[in-house]
C-alpha cells in the first residue's frame, strides 16, 4: 500500500487551524478554478462536448488546466492532449472508472457499480491508467467495463484519485447513511493512492447531493482528506443542456415528451467559469482552489518523438541496415538480372535514405508479411506511394517496377519529412484474418491489434435521431432528412444553401427550424465506436503499456483486441500502424484462377499476365466493365468507353481523374488522347513531365516533378510544397509563390514563366492523385479485366461467390453473364454446391450454376453434409432418397421451404405439391438423422434392402405452380428468376434499339429524362390520388433488377388490360432518381406481342414509333432525348446487347424461346363417364397428331373444384390450326388458350 506521506505538501493549503480558514489559500495568491470531471463526445451518446470547443472556451475563461474524464475509456485522450497542448491549456488526461466491490471476475446482476474519477500524474500514472481501462475491458466487463480493489491497488502509482460523483463508492455509502463504511473505504483510498481527493459537486436536480456533501465535508474534517470541487461537465455552454437532453434521449431511445426518460433535469453540467464555481461553493471555497492544486500535480509529458517499431530479429549479426541491403540485392539480382545502371543508383539511393531515416526495421517487418503472404498463396497488392520503392520492389512487397512508371521515390519517403511512411497493403478478403494471425503469433498477441475507428452524427443521421428525440412523427422527419443533397460528408449549413426545398421548409415551418437547430448541435459529435476495416498496429512493447485496448466485439472474451485511440493518434504515439485491407476483387482473383487451372489446365499467375492484350483493352472500351476493379460505376462506364484505353498507364490514369476536382479534364485528357484536341505546353519542359497524360496534370508526382524542373526543389523539398499547396491556404499560397518564382529566375526562367507554370500547377497540388496508387491499382483492375476478357465464366462464377450475400451484385452478374451468352442454370439439390460452381451440359455448353447458399434462409453450413452426402451416394432420384441419403436433418422446415421454393427440388415433383408435404420431409429428414446418429437399423436394412430404401414414403400432391408465382418465389429468395429467365432475355434482346433493359443503361444515362424501358410485369398495386384518380405502383423486372413504374390515370385509359403480372410491356415516360432509387412516372405503354418479337425478331413497338412525332410537355422542359449505349461491336445501341461470342448458342436460345410455350386445355367433367372417356380420346388425338416442344397443361373441373396438372409426356406444336381444330372438339365442354413461359 501507498504511504500517505504526500500529504504533508497539503497542511499549509488547509491551516488546520479554526474551520473557518481550513482549506483556504495563502494571501495574494489567486488560482483559477480546473475542471477536472469534465465529459467530452467520447462519452459517447452521453457526453456532447466537441474537442477543440472545449478547449476553446476552457481558454477563454482563463483556464490554465483541464481534464478528459470521459466514461470507461481513453478514446480522446490523445487528440485531447495535443490540441490543448497547442492552445496553451495543460490538459490532463484522465477517465472515470467503474469499479466494482467485488471480484472483476464475478458477474452478479445485484452488484451495484460505482464510479472514479482517475487523473494520471505523470508517465507512471498514465502507464497505469491505460493498465486499468485494459483490464476493465479485458476482465472486467459486465455491463460496464470494471475495475475491483485489486487491480486499483496492483496500479495505483502516479495517479491522483477523486472520489467520484454521487454514484461513487464513499458517496453512495453516505446515501445509505453508513458513515463509519464512507470513512473507511475513503481511508483505504487514501493509503493506496496518496493523492486522494473527496469530491464535491452542486447540482440541484440531485436529492441526495446536499446529504453527500455533508458527509464529504465531515470526512474531510476527521481525515484531513482534502476536499475538491467538480461540476460533472457534459457540455461546453449552459445552452448545450437542451441539446444534450436531445443526445440522451437517443442513447435511452426514448423522447424528450416521455416524463419517465432518463434527464439532468437542469442547466449546470456546462465548463463553468471560475466566479460561477465560487458561487457554487461559496460555503467551501477551498473546495475550488484545490481544483488547482490537483491540476499542478498532474504533469503528464507524453512523448511523440519515440519510434515504438518492433525489431526484426536479423541473423549474422548483422545490423537491420546490413541486412535490409543484403535481401534487397538478392531480390535485386532475381528480378531485374539485366537492369541498368540507374536501377543500382536509384535501390543505393533508397537504401540510404531508410537509413537516415532510421526504419529499416519498418521494411523488414513489411518484408516479413509479405514473404509469409506469398509462400502461403494468399493475393495481395499495395496502395498509396509504396509502389514507388525499388526497394518494396525487390523485396517482393510490391509487383510494380516504379522505374518503367516514373514513380517518385520522394512522395514515398524523403529527408526533408521524416516521418514514418505508409505501407498500406491489400489482401484478398477472405484470407485477410490469416495474416493478421501471423502478425499475432510471430510478434505475440500482446503486440498486435486492430484499431478502432469512430462514427459520428452525419447530416441525415442527425436529423433522423433528433426527430425521433424531439418526439415527431417518423414521415415528418423522414421527409426532412431526404432533402438533405446526397453528397459525402455534406454538412447541414451547405444543405440548407444547396437544397432550395430544404430551405423554404426551414423558413417557413418552426418544427421543421427547431428539428434543423437541434440536428445542428449532434452534427459531428462521436456517436458509436467500430473496429476500423483496415488498420492494424504491431508494436515493439506490449500495446497495453501505451495505448488502452478492448475487445472487437463485447462478450467475445477470447477474441481479438483492438486500440481505444484511431489511426492518428495510434501514428502520433511512434507506433507501427498498418492498412490491412480485405479486397474482394483479390479474393475473386484467386478463386478464378484456381477454376481455370480446373478447366483448363493452365497455371496462370498474375504477374506474368501480358499488358498488352488486346481482349482486355477491347472489353474496356466496350464498356463491359461489371465486376471489373475500380472501372465498373456508371460514370466511370461512360469515360472508359471514350476513352478506349490500349495500356495500363491510360487505366492507371482514368483511375486517378475518377474523382471530385480532376473530373473536370477528364474531357480534356480523352480528346486529347485521340487527337481531337491540339497538347499545347506552356514551356517546352513541361512535355517530358506530361506527354504520356496528353497536357493534362493527372499525378502529384508530375507536380513534384514540375517543382525541381522549374524552381530547382529537390524532389523531397517539392513534396513538402506540394502538401503546403494542398491546405489551400492564402498565405501559404502566396509565400510557396515566392519561393517558386525565385527558385525559377535562378534556374534561368522569367518571373513571367514561372508565374505561369506556378498558376498552372496550383489547382492540381491539392487534388492531383498518387501515381504509384494509380498504378498498383489499375494493375489489379487490368488483371480482373483480362481474366473476365478471356475466361469469363470462371471470372463470374468467382465474382459471384465473392458477393454470394450480396443480391444487387448477383442480380447485375447474371445479367452481364447473359449478355456475354454464359447461361446460369438454376440452383439444383442433384447439381449445385454452396458456391456458384463451372458445369458443362451434356451438349457441351459451359455455364454457371447457381450456388445454394445465396439462396435465402439457406445456411452454408447446414448445406455441407447434403453435398458430401451427394458426393458420397450419388444423385438423388426421390424425395424419399434425399432425406435418407442426403442427409439433410440440419436444415430446418424454414429452409426446406426455401430451397422448393427456389427450385432445388424440382427433380422430385411441382413447388406447389412438395410445399405442401415440407413438414412431411423435414420430419422424415430428422428420423433419418436420429437414426444414423444413434446407429440403429431400419427393418429394410435389416432384410438386406437399405439401397433406394426408406422408412416411409412421401405422396406428393398433383398440383401445377404458375409460373408466375414461381417467379415470385425466385426473386423473392434469389433476387432474381432463373428458372425461365433465359427466354425473357431473349425476348427483351429483340427489341428496338431505343428501348432500355437493363437498370444499367438508366444509371449510365444520367438516371433521368425520357426513356422507353421493357420489362415484365411483377407487381401491381392500386391507388388513388388525393382528388380520388386511379393510378397503379407496377413493379417491372428488367434484365438486372427491377425499378418502380407509376401509371397515370391517362396511361391507364390509353392501354387498360396490359398491366398484368407476367405480362412483358415498353413503357414510355420519365425518369426519376431519389435516394438511389430509381422510378418511371408511366405516360404510356404497351404489351409485347410475343408471336411478333420472336417470329419477326423485332418489337412492334407503336408507343417507340409515336415517340418521334410527340413532344411531352417535361421532355421540352428538362431538354433530355434518350441516349444509346454502344454495344459490345461498337454499333450503337439504347439497350447495351452484344453479339454473343457463340452465335449457334444464341440461334438455339432464341429458338427455345420461340419454342417455350404451355397449351392450356379446360375441360368439364361430366355425369356421364363414357362421353367424357370419348372426348378425351378426341382429345389425345389430336394432340399426338400435332407432335412439338410446346408443353402442355390440363384444367378440369371436377366435383366443384378446379384440379390442374402438367400433362409432362406430352409435347405438342401449339400451332393456331391445333387451337381451332380442339376448340371444335371441346364445344361447350371446355376451352383452350396459350401460355408463355418466358416466367
Amino acid at each position: 500500500m501507498a504511504n500517505t506521506k504526500p500529504y504533508n505538501q497539503f497542511i499549509p493549503f488547509f491551516g488546520l487551524g479554526s474551520p473557518r480558514n481550513k482549506g483556504k489559500l495563502p494571501i495574494g495568491q489567486v488560482n483559477l478554478v480546473s475542471h477536472l470531471h469534465v465529459h467530452t463526445e467520447y462519452s459517447m451518446l452521453d457526453g456532447l462536448a466537441r474537442l477543440d470547443p472545449l478547449i476553446n472556451r476552457a481558454s477563454e475563461l482563463g483556464m490554465k488546466s483541464l481534464a478528459i474524464t470521459d466514461h470507461g475509456g481513453l478514446y480522446g485522450a490523445i487528440d485531447f492532449y495535443r490540441s490543448a497542448k497547442g492552445s496553451g491549456v495543460k490538459p490532463i488526461i484522465g477517465c472515470e472508472m467503474y469499479v466494482t466491490t467485488k471480484s472483476r471476475h464475478d458477474k452478479d446482476p445485484s452488484d451495484r457499480i460505482h464510479h472514479l474519477t482517475v487523473l494520471a500524474k505523470n508517465i507512471e500514472g498514465y502507464k497505469n491508467l491505460v493498465k486499468l481501462v485494459t483490464m476493465s475491458h479485458l476482465e472486467g466487463y459486465y455491463k460496464k467495463p470494471r475495475v475491483d480493489h485489486e487491480l486499483l491497488e496492483q496500479y495505483s502509482g502516479g495517479l491522483a484519485v477523486l472520489s467520484g460523483c454521487p454514484s461513487g463508492e464513499v458517496p453512495s455509502l453516505i446515501a445509505d447513511g453508513r458513515i463509519e463504511d464512507a470513512k473507511d473505504r475513503a481511508n483505504w483510498y487514501r493509503e493506496v493512492f496518496g493523492s486522494y481527493f473527496l469530491e464535491v459537486m452542486e447540482h440541484g436536480n440531485v436529492p441526495e447531493l446536499p446529504e453527500i456533501n455533508k458527509g464529504l465535508i465531515h470526512i474531510n474534517k476527521e481525515l484531513n482528506i482534502p476536499l475538491v470541487a467538480t461540476n460533472d461537465s457534459h457540455y461546453v455552454l449552459e445552452e448545450h443542456a437542451h441539446n444534450h437532453e436531445v443526445l440522451l434521449c437517443i442513447q435511452t431511445n426514448t423522447n424528450m415528451d416521455d416524463p419517465k426518460r432518463m434527464q439532468f433535469g437542469e442547466a449546470t453540467y456546462h465548463l463553468r467559469s471560475h466566479d460561477q464555481m465560487i458561487a457554487a461553493f461559496s460555503e467551501i471555497p477551498e473546495a475550488v482552489s484545490n481544483t488547482d492544486m490537483v491540476a499542478e500535480m498532474c504533469n503528464l509529458e507524453l512523448d511523440f518523438t519515440q519510434a515504438r517499431l518492433p525489431e526484426f530479429p536479423v541473423p549474422d549479426s548483422l545490423s537491420s541496415d546490413e541486412y535490409l541491403r543484403k535481401i534487397c540485392i538478392e531480390g535485386f539480382r532475381r528480378l531485374l538480372p539485366d537492369a541498368p545502371e540507374e536501377y543500382k543508383q536509384r535501390l543505393d539511393y533508397e537504401l540510404e535514405v531508410i537509413k537516415q531515416t532510421q526504419f529499416p526495421d519498418y521494411f523488414l517487418v513489411v518484408w516479413d508479411i509479405a514473404k509469409f503472404v506469398r509462400k502461403n498463396n494468399i493475393f495481395f497488392t499495395v496502395r498509396g506511394s509504396a509502389a514507388a520503392s525499388l526497394v518494396l520492389y525487390c523485396l517482393g512487397v510490391t509487383d510494380v517496377d516504379p522505374m518503367p512508371f516514373n514513380l517518385v521515390f520522394e512522395r514515398f519517403l524523403n529527408l526533408e519529412r521524416k516521418e514514418m511512411p505508409d505501407i498500406d497493403m491489400d489482401f484478398q478478403d477472405d484470407r485477410r484474418q490469416e495474416v493478421i494471425n501471423y502478425c499475432s503469433s510471430h510478434y505475440g498477441r500482446e503486440h498486435v491489434a486492430h484499431i478502432i475507428t469512430f462514427g459520428t452524427f452525419g447530416a441525415r443521421q442527425s436529423v433522423r435521431d433528433a426527430g425521433r428525440a424531439l418526439g415527431m412523427t417518423l414521415d415528418s422527419v423522414d421527409r426532412v432528412a431526404r432533402m438533405i443533397p446526397e453528397k459525402l460528408n455534406i454538412d447541414i449549413d451547405t444543405s440548407l444553401v444547396e437544397s432550395e426545398e430544404l430551405k423554404v421548409v426551414y423558413d417557413s415551418h418552426n418544427e421543421t427550424k427547431r428539428l434543423i437547430e437541434t440536428a445542428k448541435q449532434l452534427e459531428g459529435v462521436t456517436r458509436h465506436k467500430s473496429v476500423h476495416a483496415a488498420g492494424v498496429v504491431i508494436s515493439k512493447e506490449p500495446l497495453d503499456t501505451v495505448v488502452p485496448l478492448e475487445f472487437t466485439s463485447r462478450g467475445d472474451e477470447a477474441g481479438a483486441v483492438m486500440t481505444q485511440y484511431a489511426m492518428d493518434p495510434v501514428a502520433a504515439l511512434g507506433l507501427l500502424k498498418m492498412d490491412f485491407l480485405g479486397l474482394t476483387n483479390l479474393s475473386v482473383l484467386a478463386n478464378a484462377l484456381v477454376m481455370v487451372g480446373e478447366n483448363h489446365g493452365v497455371n496462370i499467375k498474375l504477374q506474368e499476365i501480358p499488358l498488352d492484350d488486346q481482349n482486355t483493352f477491347d472489353l474496356l472500351s466496350r464498356g463491359e466493365t461489371i465486376g471489373v476493379f475500380q472501372l465498373e460505376s456508371a460514370g466511370m462506364v461512360r469515360y472508359i468507353k471514350e476513352l478506349k484505353p490500349n495500356s495500363i498507364n491510360d487505366v492507371a490514369a482514368m483511375i486517378a481523374l475518377y474523382r471530385p476536382g480532376p473530373m473536370d479534364h477528364i474531357t480534356t485528357f480523352i480528346d486529347a488522347k485521340h487527337g481531337k484536341r491540339e497538347v499545347a505546353y506552356v514551356h517546352p519542359a513541361l512535355k517530358d513531365i506530361l506527354e504520356e497524360t496528353y497536357g493534362v496534370i493527372v499525378y502529384q508526382d508530375q507536380v513534384l516533378h514540375i517543382a525541381r524542373e522549374f524552381a530547382g526543389y529537390t524532389l523531397g523539398e517539392a513534396d513538402i510544397v506540394r502538401k503546403a499547396m494542398g491546405k489551400k491556404v492564402p498565405e501559404i499560397m502566396a509565400e510557396e509563390r515566392d519561393k517558386f518564382v525565385q527558385g525559377a529566375q535562378e534556374q534561368g526562367y522569367t518571373e513571367e514563366l514561372a508565374d505561369s507554370v506556378f498558376m498552372l500547377v496550383e489547382p492540381f497540388a491539392g487534388y492531383a492523385f498518387n501515381k504509384a496508387h494509380s498504378v498498383s491499382y489499375g494493375l489489379v483492375s487490368y488483371w480482373t479485366a483480362y481474366l473476365k476478357a478471356n475466361f469469363p465464366a470462371e471470372y463470374m462464377a468467382a465474382f459471384m461467390n465473392s458477393y454470394i450475400g450480396k443480391k444487387d451484385r448477383l442480380i447485375s452478374a447474371v445479367a452481364d453473364c447473359r449478355r456475354m451468352g454464359i447461361p446460369v442454370f438454376p440452383p439444383n439439390v442433384n447439381s449445385s454446391f454452396q458456391e456458384f460452381t463451372i458445369e458443362k451440359t451434356s451438349e457441351g455448353v459451359v455455364g454457371i450454376r447457381f450456388g445454394l447458399a445465396a439462396i435465402k434462409n439457406v445456411g452454408s453450413e447446414a448445406l455441407t453434409p447434403l453435398i458430401d452426402a451427394r458426393l458420397e451416394h450419388g444423385n438423388f432420384d426421390s424425395v424419399e432418397n434425399l432425406c435418407k441419403n442426403g442427409d439433410i436433418g440440419s436444415l430446418n422446415r424454414k429452409s426446406i421451404e426455401c430451397l422448393i421454393m427456389a427450385g432445388c427440388l424440382d427433380d422430385f415433383g411441382d413447388r406447389g405439391g412438395l410445399l405442401e408435404v415440407a413438414e412431411k420431409i423435414n420430419a422424415l429428414a430428422q428420423q433419418e438423422k436420429t437414426l444414423r446418429n444413434s446407429s440403429q437399423s431400419t427393418m429394410f436394412d435389416m432384410l438386406g434392402e437399405a439401397e433406394g430404401a426408406s422408412l416411409a414414403a412421401i405422396d406428393i400432391p398433383i398440383s401445377s405452380t404458375s409460373d408466375h408465382e414461381k417467379r415470385m418465389w425466385e426473386v423473392d429468395l434469389m433476387g432474381m428468376s432463373l428458372s425461365s429467365s433465359d427466354h425473357l432475355a431473349n425476348v427483351m434482346s429483340k427489341m428496338n434499339d431505343g428501348v432500355q433493359i437493363m437498370l444499367s443503361q438508366l444509371e449510365s444515362n444520367g438516371r433521368r429524362g425520357r426513356s422507353t424501358i421493357g420489362g415484365q410485369v411483377s407487381t401491381i398495386v392500386d391507388r388513388f390520388t388525393r382528388d380520388n384518380k386511379p393510378f397503379k405502383v407496377v413493379t417491372l423486372e428488367l434484365l438486372d433488377g427491377s425499378l418502380e413504374a407509376v401509371v397515370w390515370e391517362d396511361a391507364l385509359k390509353k392501354s387498360p388490360d396490359i398491366w398484368d403480372p407476367g405480362k412483358i410491356v415498353t413503357v414510355t415516360g420519365t425518369i426519376r432518381e431519389r435516394d438511389g432509387d430509381i422510378t418511371i412516372s408511366v405516360q404510356e405503354g404497351s404489351e409485347v406481342d410475343l408471336d411478333q418479337v420472336l417470329n419477326s425478331g423485332n418489337v412492334n413497338n407503336e408507343v417507340e414509333r409515336e415517340k418521334q412525332t410527340q413532344i411531352s410537355h417535361e421532355s421540352s422542359i428538362n431538354g433530355v432525348t434518350n441516349g444509346s449505349v454502344p454495344n459490345g461491336n461498337g454499333n450503337d445501341s439504347g439497350n447495351g446487347r452484344l453479339d454473343h461470342r457463340n452465335d449457334l448458342a444464341k440461334e438455339n436460345r432464341i429458338s427455345e424461346a420461340v419454342q417455350k410455350k404451355k397449351l392450356v386445355l379446360f375441360m368439364k367433367e361430366t355425369e356421364h363417364p363414357q362421353n367424357d372417356k370419348m372426348l378425351l380420346d378426341d382429345v389425345k388425338r389430336l394432340l399426338l397428331g400435332s407432335a412439338g416442344s410446346d408443353e402442355v397443361g390440363l384444367e378440369i373441373e371436377s366435383q366443384g373444384s378446379l384440379v390442374v396438372m402438367d400433362w409432362k409426356p406430352v409435347k405438342v406444336d401449339a400451332s393456331e390450326d391445333l387451337q381451332e381444330k380442339l376448340k371444335n372438339v371441346l364445344g361447350d365442354y371446355g376451352g383452350v388458350s396459350v401460355q408463355s413461359l418466358m416466367f
